[in-house]
């Protein structure tokens, strides 16, 4: 292959070769885009988690990745003779220019409201075009539950079912709180359970806090203190698994206060 192949050609051409029945890789070949979704999935978080890190060269690895999965996908769409991976750039693009009309044919107002009402009625108007007429059609089902929870209730409240404030939000989750605990059968539970969630992230979308990036953050703090009782167990010659309850709380609260301490 010449040096001279642009490196989004040379990665078609491997990935071309890698689902090649004479000569391709067994484990390629044997994929299809419901095994490879999960994969995609994933490098996405990755992503943003090397986002969420700031380390941006761990950012240019884990986006290769994942434009690696576009182009598998790609390439197993163009096997079927649906599409290419041109046609998946070409339609981005048609769609980008689409939607930003105020830039790309300065025929419409750039102020920040006019813009924001004329994107949604671009993207109203896509999904009509796809039969999806529903306010909540086409959220996509392989969102994490809390990012999709507040996607619906963002789209419902476009068409003005929400709570006017905080306030209603807020009653709404110490009501399923107390349905949950009042709930008898393993079915009722599950159920008020969901609930439960739901009201939770409305109310946090309600007070603009994203759901999933403050359980994210709330993850990463509770790894962080948990490496640390395990750490200070370490050092004081003591095997944190063995400890009881009462002994770890201790530690977990010596982790939080070293966390609050002032340093130079």
């Amino acid at each position: 292959m010449s040096q001279q192949t642009a490196p989004i050609d040379r990665l078609l051409a491997i990935m071309a070769q890698l689902r090649n029945p004479d000569g391709g890789c067994e484990w390629d070949l044997a994929q299809d885009f419901a095994s490879i979704a999960p994969y995609t999935i994933e490098e996405a978080y990755e992503v943003a988690d090397a986002i969420a890190r700031d380390d941006l060269a761990e950012l240019k690895d884990e986006l290769g990745d994942l434009l690696l999965q576009v182009v598998f996908h790609a390439r197993m769409a163009e096997e079927r003779g649906a599409f290419d991976f041109n046609d998946v750039a070409a339609g981005i693009a048609d769609k980008m220019e689409r939607r930003h009309p105020h830039i790309f044919t300065g025929n419409e107002p750039n102020e920040t409201q006019a813009v924001r009402a004329n994107w949604e009625r671009l993207k109203a108007d896509e999904r009509a075009a796809k039969a999806q007429t529903g306010a909540l059609d086409g959220v996509a089902l392989a969102l994490p539950a809390l990012l999709r929870a507040e996607k619906l209730q963002k789209r419902a409240a476009r068409v003005g079912f929400d709570w006017p404030d905080q306030l209603g939000a807020a009653a709404k989750l110490h009501e399923e709180i107390d349905e949950f605990t009042k709930a008898s059968t393993e079915a009722e539970r599950l159920e008020e359970a969901g609930d439960m969630l739901f009201a939770a992230v409305n109310w946090l979308r309600k007070s603009g806090i994203p759901a999933e990036d403050a359980l994210r953050a709330a993850n990463a703090k509770f790894e962080r203190r948990f490496a640390g009782m395990e750490a200070m167990a370490k050092q004081d010659g003591q095997d944190f698994a063995a400890l009881d309850l009462s002994d770890q709380d201790s530690l977990w609260n010596r982790v939080k206060q070293g966390e609050k301490a002032p340093r130079d």
